[in-house]
């Protein structure tokens, strides 16, 4: 019996254009994402390194590229964030214990909060218990410390909650422990389907 469910945020509640940073960053000169932009952001995820750190390094790559001009790259991935989402979340918070799980840095938290507002971001967090992003726990997915992180901070039994993503790597993980999953197939599947995989 599901009781609780742990979502993760980009695809599943926030849309993501993930071509629009890398073209961004095309045009300031980059040629492909390589080694050390990969590094970057995977230290940036886990909050290793501060947003200073993370453009500076981005910027030994691409001399000619302002703080600005990354940054505006950078958050080209933020798309919409369609509301009948959050009208579906709310619903399914009086029934379930919800949780929210993201790999994520400060920088595309704090834009998403600037870019929706404080009423809409509020009544989106409002709807969970906890919220936990990658950079302020120093962990992400897939490693498997995260989920159970996650289950012991809160109680929850792993074959009594769902985990959603829409990354196979991460749901095989959560799968690994005993957890209930859902690999989201953006594009061809939404949030609000939930009811319909009959998976609750």
């Amino acid at each position: 019996m599901i009781n609780a469910i742990i979502f993760d945020f980009g695809d599943i509640f926030i849309n993501l254009d993930k071509p629009a940073t890398i073209s961004g960053l095309q045009k300031l000169g980059m040629k492909e994402w390589n080694n050390e932009f990969e590094q970057l952001n995977l230290s940036f995820e886990v909050g290793a390194i501060s947003p200073e750190d993370f453009i500076g390094g981005f910027q030994k790559q691409l001399p000619n590229a302002s703080k600005e001009d990354i940054l505006k790259a950078w958050n080209a991935v933020l798309a919409d964030f369609p509301f009948y989402r959050l009208e579906f979340l709310q619903e399914l918070s009086k029934k379930y214990r919800l949780f929210l799980l993201s790999n994520t840095d400060s920088i595309h938290i704090n834009t998403f909060e600037e870019k929706s507002g404080v009423s809409f971001y509020k009544d989106f967090y409002d709807c969970f218990e906890k919220v936990y992003f990658s950079f302020d726990i120093g962990m992400r997915k897939p490693d498997p410390k995260i989920y159970q992180f996650v289950l012991e901070q809160n109680n929850l039994v792993a074959e009594n909650t769902l985990f959603i993503d829409d990354k196979t790597e991460n749901t095989d993980s959560a799968a690994a422990l005993g957890i209930k999953v859902w690999n989201l197939q953006v594009g061809k599947e939404d949030v609000v389907d939930l009811y319909k995989k009959n998976i609750l």
